[in-house]
């Protein structure tokens, strides 16, 4: 996609403009986090957004902190700022808990053949779940929202179907999701729990 388009697009979120306005007014407050790439280069980790605002704001630098990270730890920090947003996508919220539990998962594998009865391997859902206050159920649940085809998991996004709804047409196939969507279409109502 074209990088003129993504900002337009971003111009046009009302909270981006208060945000592009601020940083005009005040300059970046909160520093970007980014790491090395090996090759001379930095990757952004967090703070995509205020850049994108400074950006449209006109400004040509802004301050950033250099952390040295593994792919785990750079995923988790950025998931976790944007879980930290006002306003986030069911969505969003899906693929950061998702993203955040694999990265989990990764900095939680065993190397040893110890068996389950002397303990048992990290539950990356109950970390996650502990470390945002939500129960493990709630975190599966969102998980589950990434098995809906796209168009399905737009029209949660638009608040046209509830969460509860969703979660229990994530676990039909690709196929009959597809066939479940045109027939909503078709009948322009949007599906309840029962």
């Amino acid at each position: 996609m074209n990088s003129k388009i993504i900002l337009l697009r971003f111009w046009m979120m009302s909270d981006v403009r208060k945000t592009v306005d601020s940083i005009r007014e005040y300059g970046v407050l909160v520093p970007v986090i980014i790491r090395p790439n090996g090759n001379g280069e930095y990757e952004m980790i967090s703070g995509h957004r205020r850049r994108y605002a400074s950006i449209l704001a006109g400004k040509e630098e802004i301050p950033a902190v250099v952390r040295e990270m593994d792919d785990d730890t750079a995923t988790i920090l950025m998931v976790d700022s944007n879980l930290q947003r006002e306003h986030i996508l069911p969505s969003e919220r899906a693929k950061a808990y998702q993203m955040k539990m694999e990265a989990l998962k990764h900095q939680g594998k065993r190397t040893d053949l110890t068996s389950c009865q002397v303990g048992t391997r990290l539950r990356a859902d109950e970390e996650l779940a502990k470390q945002i206050g939500e129960s493990a159920r709630t975190v599966q649940r969102f998980v589950r929202l990434n098995n809906l085809i796209p168009e399905l998991l737009d029209l949660v996004d638009e608040k046209k179907i509830a969460f509860n709804p969703a979660v229990e047409l994530s676990y039909m196939k690709p196929e009959e999701q597809k066939e479940f969507y045109e027939a909503i279409e078709l009948a322009q109502t949007t599906p309840s729990l029962s």
